[in-house]
């Protein structure tokens, strides 16, 4: 690794140093950005499926209509605000702000760039680090499942609470994939600590592979397949995304644990969401995408990942992830209940706990590469793993032609139009005629012609 990498990867012992105001600027910068990046998301998200749907999207307020979203939201919480007489007022009353609230607390220790002088302070582009900043992580989204399980039990409605029961159990059981899948990159890169992961995948080391030498690709997203399609495919069960996006679902107990909710509490509870998807986003970069670190092409220019060029590249791996949530919700069709639930504990969590298996066997030969054996191994898995949840289960049936579907019917069911779509002459309007002009009647022949 080149000195210039290294100069700029912070260490647990460069936090704590800084001034009280660069700290709430931080602080600051970290909110700003979960609720900025929401707007921008709602906005972007509608912008895409309306491309993909054919038809512009928002494009009336503001140019390219990206106060389309802000309008949204004013309106939202000037709407009149609906209190049920059943509901527990103070846990309706902050059970949305829960959700929000875990959901922005989560960006506090990720990095969003290297070490960076800020008025003659050399500080570190994150608000805090501490040796176990993953699982504050996973705290933070496990925290966010009260918020929706309160949400539906202080509405007094039986509805919400059958909903939110539904929604704390989807979150749940991927919450467990999910934790399994970053069990991995603790096992490779021997920290939990943010910055020390995103040091980790850093470029420059070198891997030999069949007697030969070539640069070892850092990122874990190579290394780690099957954790990193594992903890996606997690990410967007646990942010309650299509299509995994039963607990919002209008078809799923009138739309689920919100149902009583109304105005700004409506609002947050959105807002939480996408909040939760910009912030699952930045998490996955962060621990399987090289977190700031330019990608490879990049990466000829010396100065990529020093100063603040490396906001921006994290900046748009956080984009190119949102795209990705936006493209699976244009694209897949919403799964029933027992379909999520089977593929989070009968797929899942067998896949996560043989693949963590097979890589602490592999990390336990001391004559091989470990890097080397783990993309010999880790990229075949992941393409199985990719084959085996979207293979089809059956194979499927040749469609019957028309004529075969015609002589498949029951007996007696209720029949069928003409095949040809030709209508049959009306037997009193024929006579009619016929009692007029039978000359000119010609057996057989269509009323529309007479």
């Amino acid at each position: 690794m080149s000195p210039i990498y290294l100069a700029q990867d912070p260490t647990l012992a460069d936090f704590g140093r800084d001034p009280w105001w660069l700290v709430l600027g931080k602080i600051v910068f970290a909110f700003a950005f979960g609720l900025l990046a929401t707007l921008l998301g709602v906005w972007f998200e509608r912008r895409v499926v309306g491309y993909m749907q054919v038809r512009p999207g928002p494009n009336q307020v503001g140019p390219f209509g990206l106060l389309q979203t802000l309008a949204d939201g004013l309106k939202m919480a000037f709407k009149e605000d609906i209190l049920p007489k059943a509901a527990d007022k103070v846990v309706y009353f902050f059970a949305p702000t829960i959700s929000v609230i875990c959901a922005v607390t989560a960006l506090s220790v990720v990095p969003f760039g290297p070490m960076v002088s800020i008025f003659g302070h050399h500080t570190p582009l994150q608000v805090t680090d501490v040796p176990v900043a993953v699982l504050l992580l996973l705290a933070c989204s496990s925290m966010g499942v009260y918020g929706i399980v309160l949400g539906g039990w202080a509405s007094g409605s039986t509805y919400p609470l059958l909903g939110g029961l539904r929604s704390s159990a989807q979150m749940i059981s991927y919450e467990v994939a999910m934790g399994l899948s970053i069990v991995a990159v603790f096992m490779t890169a021997g920290t939990m600590s943010t910055s020390g992961i995103v040091a980790a995948q850093g470029d420059g080391t070198q891997l030999t592979i069949f007697g030969q030498t070539i640069p070892a690709p850092g990122w874990y997203a190579i290394l780690l397949l099957p954790s990193f399609i594992i903890f996606f495919i997690a990410t967007v069960g646990e942010t309650n995304r299509a299509p995994f996006d039963l607990p919002e679902a209008e078809s799923e107990l009138v739309a689920g644990f919100m149902t009583e909710y109304s105005s700004l509490k409506f609002a947050l509870f959105m807002l939480s969401e996408y909040v939760a998807m910009v912030t699952m986003s930045a998490v996955t970069t962060t621990l399987f995408l090289g977190g700031w670190r330019a990608p490879w092409p990049i990466t000829i220019w010396e100065g990529a990942n020093s100063g603040w060029w490396p906001m921006l590249w994290f900046f748009g791996k956080v984009i190119a992830l949102v795209f990705v949530f936006v493209w699976l919700r244009g694209t897949l069709p919403r799964l029933r209940y027992d379909q999520f639930m089977r593929l989070g504990w009968k797929v899942l969590l067998p896949i996560n706990l043989v693949w963590i298996l097979v890589l602490s066997g592999l990390r336990s030969i001391e004559d091989w590469d470990t890097r080397g054996k783990v993309i010999a191994v880790g990229v075949p898995a992941g393409i199985l793993l990719i084959a085996t949840i979207f293979w089809p289960s059956r194979r499927p049936q040749p469609k019957p032609t028309t004529q075969e579907q015609v002589d498949n019917r029951p007996h007696g069911s209720f029949p069928l139009p003409p095949m040809d779509l030709q209508v049959p002459p009306s037997p009193r309007i024929t006579r009619v005629v016929a009692e007029r002009e039978p000359a000119n009647i010609v057996a057989g022949s269509d009323s529309r012609e007479v």
